[in-house]
């Protein structure tokens, strides 16, 4: 019998009896028996009643009610609902939310605002020797909010004076600002809240021609441009270097770590190494209109999602077409969901206490992005990119990057982007880059299947040179495959399905692939061995 059936015939009895007027209190007390003691111990309670059943008379419930339990305890589920296991938890989430929300809706009620400065010059004042942030490393210090608030006062004071007149960023227009050390981008981004000017962040690892743009769309007046940003020469993300656990690595006091982009492996090997650290992962993006909380602590989610949360949050998890690039949709024309455990598109709801803001520029780039008629006629979505998927317990796992998107190192690489510096090169006619899956790796690398100009040869040591210069170094193809043409579509699209089943795999390939050699400086044959390197991470990518 199908569950709601059974819920609703469960539903119908209860009001029955209300009806009747008999209590129905010992079908709410057999439940939670049955689902904290078990059958057995359920049943030997049961059977207790029964033998004792002279000396109960005073106090058993009339027969209805008796025959509520009995059919309660038949339509109900065995176990307690994997929904229901986390109840206590999601509730106290759900009264932390509200709680700050109200706290920060009384804030900005205030005239003026109390904003973030407001309460970080309070706290400067109050406490000036606190510890406000601690970096950690060979040269490794704490800045204490005084610090912090000096340093960003002499930030403000050198911008109004480089800019001529004390005057000059009273207007709240815009700036840029381009840092790499998180401490310097803090300061500077103090000083120019203490002026009152709107900040926007340019990701310090973008070059070329993304950098400008990211620039020139910002609309700002004023770029600020951290020193250690032109003095490092080199923007490149550093990878990570492994070191053989010490016994003072579990001695600190770090008591909980945030983020988002951390694998089960990784968060597995981290907890054993430096100790149960409370670890809080995260899902959502700059421009989404919903974002998710791991606030159990579930190893691999990066969210939990609940009954009272996604009141609050609509979305959807869809079906969705590879080749079509858009969501299936069913005979009415709306979207189909997935069930449990399967991976399905993010689209969130936007309503007017989540919207989507857009982007800046033309609004057909927005409009890109939007969803309308998922579930209902009229209703509008946010469509995420992103591939998630939620078990039976409300927990959500992230498990792919769709469209013209992957995601490599943390970072989100556009292959629009990537085609778009490819195609500069004269001995490329065509490119198609898409994401593969290497063994062991987070995310997706990228791999560029290209076809050459008539005449034209491969140059991998020109290629290397060329990415180098225009392309921050997550989004660098790491593979190349020339192809004698490339495969469209019937409206004329580049296919990538086939070529991401396909990967980089040298035994089912029969066209050149090449890989990315830093040593050499150069993309070079990739070979048997050099595959079985890269699959079994010997090869550094």
């Amino acid at each position: 019998m199908d569950r709601g059936l059974r819920l609703a015939m469960l539903v119908l009895l209860l009001l029955l009896l209300c009806g009747l007027g008999q209590p129905t209190w010992p079908a709410a007390v057999a439940v939670p028996l049955r689902w904290l003691l078990g059958d057995p111990a359920c049943d030997a309670l049961l059977d207790l009643a029964v033998l004792a059943r002279s000396w109960l008379d005073p106090w058993m419930p009339h027969w209805l009610s008796l025959v509520a339990v009995a059919l309660t305890l038949a339509l109900l589920p065995v176990r307690l609902p994997p929904g229901l296991r986390w109840l206590p938890a999601d509730v106290a989430f759900v009264v932390k939310i509200l709680r700050v929300g109200l706290d920060v809706s009384v804030r900005l009620s205030r005239k003026p605002p109390d904003t973030f400065v407001d309460a970080f010059e309070r706290l400067a004042r109050a406490q000036p020797g606190r510890a406000s942030l601690v970096c950690t490393g060979p040269a490794g210090r704490s800045f204490t909010y005084g610090e912090l608030d000096a340093q960003a006062c002499r930030a403000a004071w050198a911008l109004k004076a480089e800019l001529g007149h004390p005057a000059a960023l009273g207007t709240r227009e815009p700036a840029a600002l381009l840092a790499l050390a998180p401490v310097p981008a803090l300061e500077l981004w103090l000083g120019l809240a203490k002026l009152g000017c709107p900040v926007a962040w340019i990701n310090p690892h973008s070059r070329g021609a993304p950098l400008a743009h990211s620039v020139l769309s910002s609309g700002a007046r004023v770029l600020v441009i951290s020193e250690n940003c032109l003095e490092s020469g080199n923007l490149c993300r550093k990878p990570s270097t492994h070191r053989c656990q010490r016994q003072e690595d579990r001695t600190h006091t770090v008591r909980l770590a945030m983020g988002n982009g951390l694998r089960a492996d990784v968060w597995e090997t981290f907890q054993q190494r430096f100790g149960p650290i409370r670890i809080l992962e995260m899902y959502g993006s700059t421009e989404g209109n919903a974002g998710f909380i791991n606030y159990p602590g579930r190893r691999g989610a990066v969210g939990k999602m609940s009954c009272f949360l996604r009141m609050l949050t609509p979305f959807e998890l869809v079906q969705f077409d590879m080749e079509a690039t858009e969501p299936v949709r069913d005979k009415q024309g709306f979207c189909v969901p997935v069930g449990p455990g399967e991976p399905g598109l993010l689209l969130t709801r936007v309503l007017g206490r989540s919207p989507f803001l857009g982007y800046r520029g033309p609004r057909e780039l927005s409009e890109r992005k939007l969803v309308r008629d998922v579930r209902r006629p009229g209703d509008i979505y946010y469509n995420s990119g992103d591939v998630l998927s939620m078990d039976l317990e409300g927990f959500l796992y992230f498990q792919d990057r769709l469209g013209d998107t992957f995601r490599w190192k943390g970072e989100n690489v556009s292959t629009r982007e990537v085609e778009g510096v490819l195609s500069l090169v004269d001995f490329l006619q065509e490119v198609n880059v898409y994401g593969v899956s290497v063994p062991g790796c987070e995310g997706k690398v990228g791999m560029a299947a290209v076809q050459l100009a008539p005449g034209q040869t491969f140059d991998g040591q020109r290629l290397y040179q060329h990415v180098r210069v225009w392309l921050p170094a997550y989004a660098v193809p790491r593979f190349i495959r020339i192809q004698d043409a490339l495969e469209i579509t019937s409206t004329f699209k580049l296919v990538k399905s086939q070529l991401v089943r396909e990967g980089f795999n040298v035994g089912v390939i029969a066209d050149s692939l090449f890989v990315l050699d830093n040593q050499n400086q150069a993309f070079r044959p990739l070979t048997p061995d050099v595959y079985q390197a890269v699959c079994e991470g010997t090869w550094k990518l």
